[in-house]
This record gives C-alpha cells, sequence and structure tokens, in this order.
C-alpha cells in the first residue's frame, strides 16, 4: 500500500520529502557508516532539492547519489541538462562533499549504460527521490514501460507526450528541440530502493497520479508499478490529488 500524503501547497511538499529522506540517509550512516540515494530532477523537484541541501547533521561525505536519467548528446551546459541542474542545485549547495555519479550521454549511451550499472550494482539504495511524469512514466520510463529488465540503466525512446511536458515546462523551444532518446534507470532498479519518496505536485499530474494509484499495475501506467512496493511515500499537493476518488 502506497502512503499517500496530501499537502497543502508544493512548498510543504517538498520540505516534507527532503525531511523524510533526510531521516532516511541519517538512519542508514548511523547504522552502516554510509547512505546511497537516487536524486531526481525536473520541476517537481526544486522546493525538495532547496531544503535537502539544508537539512541538519548529515555528514554528505558518507553519501553516495545516483541520478534518474539523462538526455542522449546533451551537453552539459545545455539548459535542460540533468546534470547541470543537479550539480547547480545539489553539488555545488553541499560544497561537493557527497559522492556523485552523473549519467553521461553524451558520446556513447550504450558504454555508459554499461559503466553506471556496474557501479550502482555494488549499492544498497536507501532512498530514491523521484516524481512521476504528465503520461505516468517513472525516471524516463514511459508507456509502455519495461517491468522486466534487470538492467540497472537503460536506453530508451521518449514519447510524444514526455516530450512535450518538456517543453512545456520551459526546457526547450520547441517539440523539435527535445532529444528522442535518453538514459534512463530501469524500473526494477527503481523498485530495489528501500524508501522510494515521489514528489508530484500540479494539476496536469493529476490524471497520471489517479492512473498510478487507482488502475492496474500496467505497463501502459509505468509509475503505477509503486503499488507492488513495500514502501513508497507519495507527497500530493490538493491540484494534483483532485482526481482521485
Amino acid at each position: 500500500m502506497v502512503d499517500t500524503r496530501i499537502l497543502s501547497d508544493k512548498r510543504t511538499l517538498g520540505a516534507t520529502g527532503a525531511e523524510l529522506g533526510a531521516a532516511a540517509i541519517r538512519q542508514a550512516i548511523k547504522q552502516k557508516g554510509k547512505a546511497s540515494i537516487i536524486v531526481a530532477t525536473g520541476a517537481s523537484q526544486f522546493e525538495l532539492l532547496q531544503s535537502l541541501v539544508a537539512a541538519e547533521n548529515i555528514d554528505w561525505s558518507l553519501v553516495t547519489a545516483f541520478h534518474l536519467d539523462e538526455y542522449v548528446g546533451m551537453d552539459i551546459t545545455h539548459p535542460a541538462s540533468f546534470r547541470k541542474y543537479l550539480q547547480e542545485r545539489f553539488i555545488a549547495p553541499l560544497g561537493g562533499k557527497v559522492t556523485f555519479y552523473p549519467v553521461n550521454a553524451e558520446v556513447d549511451p550504450q558504454v555508459e549504460v554499461q559503466r553506471l550499472s556496474k557501479i550502482i550494482a555494488g549499492h544498497d539504495i536507501d532512498v530514491c527521490f523521484a516524481g512521476i511524469g504528465e503520461n505516468c512514466h517513472l525516471a524516463f520510463n514511459d508507456p509502455p514501460a519495461d517491468f522486466d529488465t534487470d538492467q540497472p540503466y537503460i536506453v530508451v525512446t521518449l514519447d510524444e507526450a514526455c516530450r512535450r511536458q518538456q517543453m512545456g515546462e520551459g526546457w526547450f523551444p520547441s517539440l523539435e528541440a527535445v532529444p528522442q532518446q535518453a538514459i534512463s534507470m530501469s524500473i526494477r532498479q527503481i523498485l530495489k530502493s528501500r524508501l522510494i519518496i515521489l514528489s508530484v505536485p500540479d494539476e496536469r499530474k493529476s490524471q497520471a497520479v489517479k492512473d498510478a494509484l487507482e488502475g492496474p499495475v500496467d505497463p501502459r501506467f509505468p509509475a503505477s508499478i509503486i503499488q507492488s512496493h513495500s514502501q513508497t511515500i507519495l507527497l500530493l499537493d490538493p491540484d494534483s490529488a483532485s482526481r482521485l476518488a
């Protein structure tokens, strides 16, 4: 059962997600002397990352961070680069203390997939911060998502709804400018996370939220897979929760 919480606004949603995640990081460090996490990007993560980097009593030098995805062929200087996003909003505010494995899909995405898959295989993920896309994607696993692959990272083709979302959020000037492929963390790798914290504000995500929670677990609704995870917390605002029964 997904722990679903409806909060008053985006800022409260982000602060709550950060507080829950920070507690999980502290607990992992206390128990194991280290923590491994997954961080996400996009408009839904602005407030969460702002609060997370300000969290107290975390020794970030003991934390290893992975991220979910990156566009194929994307230069790190491009405004839409997820590596750039995380460098500015996560790595730099922490003074570079965290060990970070960026997804670099600029040159040879298949080689990068193999590299990252080998690295993450050596880490037990304590908490995954993520969102849900307008088309119900989880990371860049667009519908129909591959629920079966054991490969931690995969190369995916982005559907038009996903690409339109990226344009609509202002990352690209036109649909044609949005890349058609990306490296994405796979569904099964995300599900290996001990705790998944999904931050999903805004009315435009409301149908995806409904499909994820109230529909069947189905590759046509990739985020519906969270119904099978033992510890997922889904944070919504009144707008994104507006279609729930």
